[in-house]
């Protein structure tokens, strides 16, 4: 008489659970990348918005605001409170999505006719930038 066996052995269900996490792991560590570069192209985005009020406020008053030392833009700084708001170029700008840890800076020279504005990349997703707190953009 032959006794049929049903189910799986130990060994086929580990192989099996095996490449259940094998596949966990690759799409968690895609989705996580793809926030990443989300969360970069977004920063991307905001310093445009922000560049652009800073043109605005510039071809009404002939000059940047002035920040000789480097200001970090959150809503309750000077430049945006009592320069960019009050002259309409801007509402608020959107923090960083990762603030405080990450911050948009701004400063300009002592005559206010030109500026850098600093901010971080978690990767080198985005042309003509790269990973780290190295990338500014000047007009």
């Amino acid at each position: 008489m032959h006794v049929m066996k049903r189910g799986f052995s130990l060994i086929e269900l580990l192989v099996a659970m095996a490449i259940i996490a094998l596949l966990a792991t690759t799409i968690i560590a895609g989705v996580t990348h793809m926030q990443t570069k989300s969360r970069d192209t977004r920063r991307v985005e905001d310093i445009s918005q922000i560049s652009k009020a800073l043109e605005l406020y510039y071809s009404s008053e002939y000059r940047f605001p002035k920040a000789e030392t480097e200001v970090v833009l959150n809503n309750v700084d000077d430049i945006l409170t009592t320069t960019l708001i009050p002259a309409g170029a801007i509402s608020s700008i959107s923090l960083d999505p990762i603030h405080p840890d990450y911050t948009y800076r701004y400063q300009t020279n002592s005559l206010g006719t030109t500026y850098t504005l600093r901010f971080c990349l978690e990767t080198d997703s985005i042309k003509g930038y790269s990973a780290g707190c190295s990338n500014e953009k000047t007009p």
